[in-house]
């Protein structure tokens, strides 16, 4: 279907975010209401991809390119949606469902925001070179800086951060045939999520591979040289020259719209057990949300959290598609493994 296709908009299912969130929650609505009025609003072309992908693209032998299964229009014509591609949605009007967006007024029956998280960046001198991948067109840039570099086949690559995606990148750039730093603060990689003994055989594995890890330490100022090598000056006095300076720090849930528009946020856009959040007939779904039904005593004293991984959305979309089709149904989110694409040393650790 084309941004112009006819649709009763005022009786429509509108999702914003055309990631993986929102292309699958679409397809789970399609599955169960074929006749659904389904509008997906995207800033930018809407295409298909797998975000999982891009920590480990080498590895996979994919080229850019081949990253995207398919362009926005097609993807939307395979599920059988709406597409408005290019649209910015800057205001939700809850009083009268309408969202305003840079192409005008958009109505809407239910509303799904799968608007995602951005790349934390760290406030430092020079964090204009830093790059982050939060997406195929980031992934594209990153790429292109590694074809940049003096030596394309091995560029030399500062790694900010050795949790779960810094951990990937780097396994994945060293089989890549690049030369890996990495610094993190902590005293392990993916200290949070694993235990020490665990840490201990990924850090080995990692190092057999040629990485070079700096613990206890963070980053400080970022220069460009003459030569235009990145000089990378360490808390602990190092300088490190890189190429490639990634940050790979965390992610922030999107919740400015929802915030600005009265939604209750905190970690992410608050929701109930269905995934409604505190507006009528608007619900939050993947990175940008924080479920209450994820919320642990132990964590963030209680309030709801986030679920950053592909089972958690797949699941929330599945409990959520049903909801929106008439058939109020909680999200429950089971004991989950998240696999850890570091085949240098698999691992599967619970999300």
């Amino acid at each position: 279907m084309s941004n112009n296709a006819n649709h009763d908009t005022a009786n429509t299912t509108v999702i914003v975010g055309a990631g993986l969130a929102g292309w699958t929650l679409a397809r789970e609505l399609r599955a169960l209401a074929p006749s659904m009025a389904i509008t997906v609003v995207s800033a930018d072309a809407g295409d298909f991809y797998s975000k999982p992908m891009l920590s480990n693209a080498f590895a996979l032998k994919k080229s850019v390119e081949g990253l995207v299964s398919a362009p926005g229009q097609a993807q939307a014509d395979k599920v059988g949606v709406q597409l408005m591609a290019g649209t910015d949605v800057q205001f939700i009007h809850t009083e009268d469902n309408t969202l305003a967006t840079n192409h005008g007024p958009v109505p809407y029956r239910q509303l799904v925001l799968a608007i995602g998280a951005d790349p934390i960046r760290l406030s430092m001198p020079g964090d204009t070179h830093v790059l982050s991948v939060n997406n195929w067109q980031d992934y594209a840039a990153f790429r292109l800086a590694l074809d940049a570099a003096p030596n394309p086949q091995r560029a030399r690559v500062l790694i900010m951060g050795a949790g779960l995606i810094g951990s990937e990148f780097a396994n994945d750039l060293s089989t890549g045939g690049h030369e890996v730093h990495v610094v993190d603060p902590g005293d392990r990689p993916l200290g949070v999520l694993l235990a020490p003994e665990q840490s201990a055989g990924l850090q080995q594995a990692l190092a057999d591979l040629g990485v070079q890890f700096y613990f206890g330490t963070v980053a400080q100022r970022v220069e460009t040289a003459p030569s235009g090598d990145k000089l990378v000056t360490l808390s602990n006095g190092a300088v490190i020259t890189a190429d490639v300076v990634l940050s790979a720090v965390g992610l922030r849930a999107r919740t400015t719209l929802a915030q600005d528009s009265g939604l209750e946020v905190g970690r992410g856009i608050h929701v109930n057990e269905l995934g409604q959040t505190t507006a009528p007939n608007v619900f939050a779904l993947g990175d940008c949300a924080a479920y209450t039904s994820a919320a642990k005593p132990e964590l963030f004293g209680g309030a709801p959290r986030g679920l950053p991984y592909v089972l958690p959305i797949m699941t929330a979309a599945k409990a959520m598609a049903k909801t929106l089709t008439g058939l109020p149904t909680p999200i429950v989110f089971a004991a989950m493994a998240v696999r850890v694409k570091t085949p240098a040393f698999p691992l599967s650790v619970q999300g």
